[in-house]
């Protein structure tokens, strides 16, 4: 059973502030680091091919870890286990402001991610376990809002970072913004949150997710080399062992009943990482588009990119109050079509296409996906039991990191193609084109699947 008193030394408002800090740390930085990623293509000297992996690496090691992470703070506490991870993403943060090289810059982008899976594997279940559950649409849309407000912000000043300070700024602004978080964490959340029955981890299931996940991960960022699918069908080969072993574990890391037996659960998850396999490339995507094709500034780029954040962060605050009113399922399938709709239009886009059309699109995008957000993932948090919470919290979030993994996998897979291991420049612009329609209308196909999803994560 989970410890779950009432708050006595903090207050929940405390509580949803610092959980609402911390959600606003990864979006931040991934969105101000797309702005940058010319600059530091050219500092670095990379080709076109390993570019990516500078966000996919963090990306990667989060979604690896979450799962493991929540699995030891129902063990030894959320707090504490929150409170490590953030020390540990600070640690790894600035020292990837003072990265030498792309492969050390790779290397602490992916020790830091382990800080981000104790992170957000305990975030959403501190804030389930603390907030009353007539209000927890409420209190999960404010977060998402949180959320979307810094995906706002990360392009606008992300491009002013890198344009004034150099890309290296945004990494020391984040650490500085997570070391208040620590500080935040550490007077406001008092509850440990954790089980009391005696537990051995799983050890070798832990290790069989992580080579799993990783294997498909990278195989599907290097397709269509070889390799990628070999690594594709040992990745699948290795996930069924996982379920296999799992289901007769008596403390599996990953309760593989809960997520096969609980309908509603399965596919608001399934639809979860289908909205973020959809989408995330976007941002990747238009960033390139806008400077190498479109000659614009990162500044500039910045200030067309933030339209899309905005109308998520307006939105989902609307929708995951109106989502504890009305049919949540309706709501997440509404904004998965109008999503699709969206991403229907970016596959027209063009080199001389209107500033206005691209934006129009982006708000239309940024709209459907405010209104799927919180309603899914109230769905998707409200399906379990609570003892569930950090199981439930660590899938949501492993879910959207997967599903940015390869969204990530699909924008490298078509620069792949179509570029190679060249060096990005003007020069490819045509090149660049193509790759991005590739990447846009595989993304269109995926969100149809999404929409499906979502209609059928009904609760009873």
């Amino acid at each position: 059973m989970m410890e779950n008193m009432p708050q006595k030394t903090s207050s929940v408002n405390a509580i949803l502030f610092v959980i609402c800090l911390s959600s606003s740390l990864v979006p931040f930085m991934g969105s101000a680091l797309n702005l940058a990623l010319p600059y530091i293509n050219e500092d670095f000297s990379i080709n076109a091919s390993l570019s990516g992996w500078i966000p996919t690496s963090y990306m990667l090691s989060t979604a690896i870890f979450q799962i493991p992470c929540a699995k030891l703070a129902d063990m030894i506490g959320r707090r504490r286990v929150f409170i490590w991870g953030l020390i540990l993403f600070i640690l790894f943060t600035v020292l990837s402001g003072v990265a030498s090289s792309v492969v050390s810059l790779i290397i602490y982008r992916f020790l830091s991610g382990i800080g981000s899976a104790m992170i957000f594997g305990t975030s959403a279940a501190i804030l389930m376990s603390a907030i009353p559950l007539q209000k927890r649409g409420q209190a999960l849309g404010i977060n998402a809002a949180t959320v979307y407000f810094s995906l706002a912000a990360g392009p606008f000043l992300g491009g002013i970072l890198t344009q004034y300070w150099g890309w290296q700024s945004i990494f020391y602004i984040s650490a500085l913004i997570a070391f208040f978080v620590l500080i935040g964490a550490l007077f406001a959340i008092k509850e440990n949150w954790k089980e009391e029955r005696k537990q051995t981890f799983d050890v070798i299931g832990s290790v069989l997710y992580a080579l799993g996940l990783s294997a498909i991960i990278y195989g599907f960022t290097i397709l269509p080399a070889i390799l990628g699918f070999i690594l594709l069908a040992a990745g699948v080969l290795i996930m069924v062992a996982f379920s296999v072993y799992e289901k007769k574990q008596t403390n599996p890391v990953f309760d593989i009943k809960v997520f096969f037996e609980n309908k509603v659960f399965k596919y608001s998850s399934l639809s979860a990482l289908i909205n973020y396999s959809a989408t995330f490339a976007i941002s990747f995507m238009l960033s390139l588009y806008l400077q190498y094709v479109r000659g614009l500034s990162p500044r500039d780029a910045g200030l067309i990119l933030i339209v899309q954040s905005i109308m998520m962060a307006v939105v989902s605050f609307a929708s995951g109050k109106l989502s504890d009113k009305m049919s949540a399922s309706f709501l997440s399938t509404l904004g998965m079509s109008i999503i699709f709709i969206g991403l229907i239009g970016l596959c027209f886009i063009g080199e001389s296409t209107n500033f206005y059309i691209i934006i129009a699109l982006l708000v239309l995008i940024g709209f459907g996906f405010g209104v799927f957000s919180s309603p899914n993932m109230n769905i998707l948090m409200s399906s379990v039991d609570k003892q569930h919470y950090g199981f439930a919290s660590a899938t949501a979030g492993t879910m959207r990191l997967v599903g940015q993994s390869l969204s990530m996998g699909i924008a490298m897979m078509s620069i792949s193609l179509l570029i190679g291991d060249i060096k990005f420049s003007a020069a490819v612009h045509t090149e660049l084109m193509y790759s991005m329609r590739i990447t846009f209308i595989i993304c269109s196909v995926l969100c149809l699947f999404g929409v499906y999803a979502s209609s059928v994560a009904k609760p009873k």
